[in-house]
């Protein structure tokens, strides 16, 4: 299993083709079958993790555990606690509620790399760095944020991944993870994967239900779902075609008996000789 993890720089598309001649991963990373988990968005940089390994890609992918990504925002203007304290509560973006965040405005800009094209700002309104971290994956959720509290982001840079941080990575420059990392990472997805109660691996049809016990027939028939559950105990898996056959009125085919009201046929009847005891036939 290969784990790399990239600084994207600014304007690279987080996928590894396209058909307009922009650049993406496989302009910085030649590793076959490896693939992004989750996005970074073409106009952001920082953080990308990528892997092979399918069962990780897809718990750090689903919403549903909660894997921690930091931000640093430059936004236009100076917060107020005000807005920081409604970015820290939840923001309506009109899609949905965010849910709460950890913010807090950096004392100073901090540390980075020159972007390859210069951030545009008014030269009569400063700038301020946010730091932002969300476990969400909205579609440019933090840009969004910012500009739904009256602060527009102007970069925007991923610091961090869970426990992974950008440090000395340059744009463009990749590593892989250590041992210690991705085992790291695997107790921190095992942990959630717990507190979570269920998970379906990809392509798989086993299903895990919270405590181990499936839901009633009844409660997935009412969202559309199969149940699994196995049969009761005594009684066969499937039902046989004459048990589930409804009445039909109409005797078996061959046997006895006619319809009440129906005129038997000339020359129907028990032919001669039939039901006597063998060897007594009539002379």
């Amino acid at each position: 299993m290969r784990y790399v993890l990239l600084n994207k720089p600014y304007e690279v598309l987080t996928q590894f083709t396209d058909e307009t001649g922009r650049q993406t991963l496989k302009d910085f990373v030649q590793i076959p079958n490896i693939y992004p988990v989750g996005r970074l968005d073409f106009d952001s940089e920082g953080l990308v993790l990528l892997t092979d390994d399918k069962q990780l890609q897809h718990r750090l992918s689903e919403p549903r555990f909660k894997v921690p990504k930091t931000y640093w925002a430059q936004v236009e203007g100076v917060p107020t606690e005000a807005a920081l304290e409604n970015l820290r509560r939840g923001v309506d973006l009109k899609t949905g509620y965010t849910s709460p965040a950890e913010v807090e405005l950096l004392p100073e800009a901090p540390e980075l790399w020159e972007r390859s094209k210069p951030v545009r700002f008014r030269a009569n309104i400063p700038t301020s760095w946010v730091q932002i971290r969300i476990s969400q994956g909205m579609n440019r959720q933090v840009r969004k944020m910012t500009a739904a509290v009256g602060f527009p982001t102007l970069r925007l840079v991923r610091v961090s991944i869970a426990d992974l941080r950008v440090e000395k990575l340059q744009p463009g420059q990749w590593r892989e993870l250590t041992t210690a990392e991705v085992q790291a990472l695997r107790e921190d997805m095992a942990a959630q994967t717990a507190a979570a109660g269920t998970f379906k691996t990809p392509g798989k049809g086993t299903e895990f239900w919270p405590g181990g016990v499936p839901p009633s027939a009844k409660a997935l028939k009412a969202v559309g779902q199969k149940s699994n559950r196995p049969p009761a105990a005594g009684g066969s898996k499937n039902t046989s075609a004459s048990a589930s056959r409804k009445p039909t009125g109409k005797p078996p085919r061959g046997g006895a008996g006619t319809r009440p009201g129906a005129k038997a046929k000339p020359g129907a009847g028990p032919k001669p000789g039939a039901g006597r005891p063998a060897g007594k036939r009539g002379r």
